[in-house]
């Protein structure tokens, strides 16, 4: 981590699996990458985590089903 306290190295895996956490915590969760959308929709599907997804020009949105 640098002094903003953001990440240098971004790892796709451990985006995914941050998003998953929120999604099972009821938040929504925004993706700006096909890789890292591809990987949620995966861990989620493996989860049994239900969610909504909205797709953008921006990104794709992911919001739980309760």
């Amino acid at each position: 981590m640098d002094m903003t306290g953001k990440d240098m190295v971004i790892n796709r895996k451990d985006m995914a699996r941050k998003k998953l956490a929120k999604l099972k915590a009821g938040q929504s969760a925004f993706t700006e990458t096909k890789e890292v959308a591809e990987l949620l929709r995966k861990l989620a599907k493996e989860e049994g985590v239900s969610y909504e997804e909205d797709v953008t020009e921006l990104g794709a949105w992911f919001i739980p089903q309760k």
